[in-house]
């Protein structure tokens, strides 16, 4: 069996050194732009079936001709080159796993191309997306009725600073929109579009977190797939108490705003402008981050009142020496890819996790997740209306 995997950052160099580790598995090629990320990757998976390959990645030509020989691959890409690898592995016929969960309704589209090639894409297969979708949809899948189905997940900083009380893990531009964009959510069977920054909520995880906020952000596949099944469905972002509250105010004065404005004769955008003064702050003096997952499912079960939590709260790896992110991230999408190859998942087309780690397959995720340091709590409360 050979794994390809494209781009070799944190992520994709976690996803490497965990897959060479299968004995089924016997060629695992590391895939970047940048000939030291490769080096890094391999000294690091430091095993002989790990091998790398130097190219752009920019295109589906590109991608297409690394992947050709390859059963699965696991694009470790950014947002923008998302349906381009999705592309590229429909003309390869070679299954593909997907961290990027954005354009869904684009994605979907390329179903049956997909079914064709006789392959499945997993679009959304990481923490958030990814381990929250399937989370919801087996509390959802628990559930007699449901009544509201909510996902939350964050990535903190362990030893957060003022004033922002937030550092970047990866690029500040690909959180931004979280401040902008508005949010997609389901109500009542409908898709809903709600104003960036609304549903400001107070919350509480264990130590060391403690008190937290969380805002409405994208619910990305799960708007579409689960909102037949519940009557309201969220995703919600979670920060340390404050930070949402200051960034709505900079989002309110303009100072997010893309349209460029004229200052001395310059065109410039409030948003680049902003970008550039908020990074050195929110670089932090320590790279230990936390991962903080919770999803909540009420509805009905038997009769009773039901509620269904999970939640997670994920440290610094200091063993892999990656971030909470990087892992939690790395790994759904690495056992995605090696259920793939060992036909535990045998669906094709454009099949989205929730889809797929329901039912009987729920518990052998969790239990996979579990061996590899992801450790996810699991409650039940009910109570006669």
């Amino acid at each position: 069996m050979h794994a390809v995997v494209l781009g070799t950052g944190m992520i994709g160099t976690t996803v490497v050194r965990e897959l060479v580790k299968y004995p089924h598995i016997e060629k695992v090629t590391a895939v970047d732009g940048f000939g030291k990320n490769i080096d890094t990757c391999l000294a690091i998976a430091d095993n002989p079936k790990a091998t790398g390959k130097l190219t752009t990645l920019q295109t589906e030509k590109d991608i297409f001709e690394v992947i050709k020989d390859a059963d699965v691959a696991i694009a470790c890409l950014p947002h923008s080159l998302s349906l381009t690898a999705i592309h590229a592995a429909i003309a390869a016929k070679c299954h593909l796993v997907d961290l990027v969960g954005s354009k869904y309704e684009e994605k979907v589209k390329l179903d049956q191309q997909a079914k064709n090639a006789g392959i499945i894409i997993v679009p959304g297969c990481g923490v958030a997306p990814g381990i929250t979708n399937f989370l919801a949809a087996q509390g959802i899948e628990l559930l007699d009725e449901t009544d509201e189905a909510v996902m939350i997940c964050g990535g903190i900083p362990r030893h957060p600073l003022p004033p922002l009380w937030y550092q970047v893990v990866f690029r500040l531009e690909s959180v931004m929109g979280l401040y902008t964009r508005p949010a997609l959510a389901a109500e009542n069977g409908e898709l809903v579009k709600l104003p960036p920054l609304s549903g400001l909520e107070l919350m509480n995880f264990p130590e060391p977190v403690g008190e937290c906020e969380a805002v409405i952000t994208d619910a990305h596949s799960t708007a579409y797939t689960l909102k037949d099944k519940a009557r309201k469905l969220y995703e919600k972002t979670v920060r340390y108490s404050g930070h949402w509250s200051k960034m709505a105010v900079l989002a309110e004065l303009g100072f997010l705003a893309e349209e460029p404005i004229e200052i001395d004769g310059n065109q410039i955008s409030p948003r680049k402008l902003t970008e550039k003064l908020l990074e050195p702050k929110l670089r932090g003096k320590s790279n230990e981050d936390i991962t903080v997952v919770r999803v909540v499912t009420k509805g009905k079960k038997n009769g009773k009142n039901t509620t269904y939590t999970w939640e997670m709260v994920d440290l610094y790896d200091h063993e892999r020496n990656i971030t909470s992110m990087a892992k939690t991230t790395a790994i759904p999408a690495m056992l995605m890819a090696n259920w793939i190859l060992n036909k535990k998942v045998t669906e094709t087309g454009v099949v989205p996790v929730e889809n797929i780690i329901v039912s009987d397959r729920f518990s052998p995720f969790i239990s996979e997740l579990n061996s590899q340091g992801i450790t996810i709590k699991y409650t039940e409360e009910s109570a006669i209306q």
